[in-house]
């Protein structure tokens, strides 16, 4: 198994591509609410002084306080500059640089190198969380391509109780990456046919990779590169056409779903018995009704018949080989078989 540090000697831009999820708000928002903040501050010192201006001199001998010196004042004086050609003369006048404006000053100072430590800082801090990543980054599933496939694919994941740190999405939209590093999910932006893109991935480091692509030629790439990488990844692929599902699994795909001539079953079923498309979609949302699922077979269960078990058995795994529940090969359940089975999604108190 590669490392960490292997992860980290990696293509310079690739490198960059990667990026954790963050749920604070957006850099944009951010910068505004601190600029608002700031400008208040501003705002509401130049007014003190306004209407405070008898209390204050200007040694330049210009007569009365107006809005503009009071603006000026408030300028110099948040940012700390303070030219001393206004001064504030009176008791009350100083009083109130004491109680109100000292606090705006610290304010403003606070806001300004608030704003611009964060800005400097923003680099290191996602460099550091990369990395703590890395550390801990193991049997986790990598989605390429976050198109409505993948997006299905991913909420069929977080349903199943998949930790959607567990969860790398590898495409070349950034809009679609914003969309799922929204969810919590760690993003990587590249061409997944690339080997040191799917490095960045953490593919050799990955149980699973899901290849939901629109196109058939850059699916065969992406899992010759993966298998490459991994000898023992899982990967799963959707195609649409079936003729290139042969290619997909010379290409090393452990399972592959033709995404067309799957949908138009469904559109042939729906049109004379639209209830078993119902069904069958229920089967396969895991968050809701029923799902169909796969586990481990326990002990008390070894020698008895999957048909006999109060489990909806559809069919058994035996040496990564699927049977049909009614095949004579499984009629007697051994130690290490897999069951598919029917579970329930819904908790009761929901019905």
């Amino acid at each position: 198994m590669i490392g960490s540090s292997r992860l980290a000697a990696l293509d310079p831009q690739a490198e960059n591509a990667l990026r954790m999820p963050d749920t604070r708000s957006s850099p944009v928002r951010s910068l505004l609410t601190r600029l608002t903040v700031a400008l208040f501050a501003l705002g509401a010192t130049t007014m003190i002084v306004y209407f405070g201006r008898d209390g204050y001199q200007d040694n330049n001998g210009a007569g009365a306080i107006s809005l503009m010196d009071a603006l000026y004042y408030a300028t110099v004086s948040l940012s700390t500059t303070g030219y001393g050609d206004i001064v504030p003369v009176s008791e009350m006048a100083r009083a109130v640089n004491i109680a109100v404006i000292t606090p705006l000053r610290v304010l403003f100072l606070i806001v300004l190198v608030g704003t611009t430590v964060e800005l400097l800082t923003e680099r290191s801090r996602q460099s550091f969380r990369i990395q703590r990543w890395r550390s801990r980054v193991r049997e986790h599933t990598v989605v390429v391509g976050y198109g409505t496939k993948g997006r299905a694919a991913v909420e069929t994941l977080l349903g199943d109780g998949v930790e959607p740190e567990k969860i790398v999405v590898v495409d070349t939209d950034r809009a679609r990456l914003d969309v799922a590093s929204g969810l919590g999910l760690v993003t990587v932006s590249g061409n997944a046919t690339r080997s040191a893109v799917l490095r960045i991935a953490g593919v050799q480091l990955a149980t699973t990779l899901v290849v939901a692509l629109d196109r058939d030629d850059t699916a065969v790439m992406v899992t010759l590169t993966a298998r490459e990488l991994s000898r023992s990844i899982s990967i799963v692929a959707a195609v649409r056409e079936a003729e290139n599902v042969h290619l997909l699994r010379q290409s090393g795909a452990s399972s592959v779903i033709v995404s067309d001539e799957t949908a138009g079953r469904l559109l042939g079923v729906a049109t004379r018995s639209p209830a078993v498309v119902e069904v069958v979609e229920d089967l396969l949302t895991p968050d809701a009704g029923f799902a169909i699922s796969q586990r481990q077979v326990e002990p008390a269960e070894v020698g008895g018949s999957p048909r006999h078990l109060p489990d909806i058995v559809l069919g058994v795994v035996r040496d990564d080989r699927l049977h049909r529940v009614d095949a004579a090969a499984v009629d007697a359940l051994e130690r290490g078989d897999q069951l598919l089975y029917v579970r329930k999604a819904t908790p009761p108190d929901d019905e």
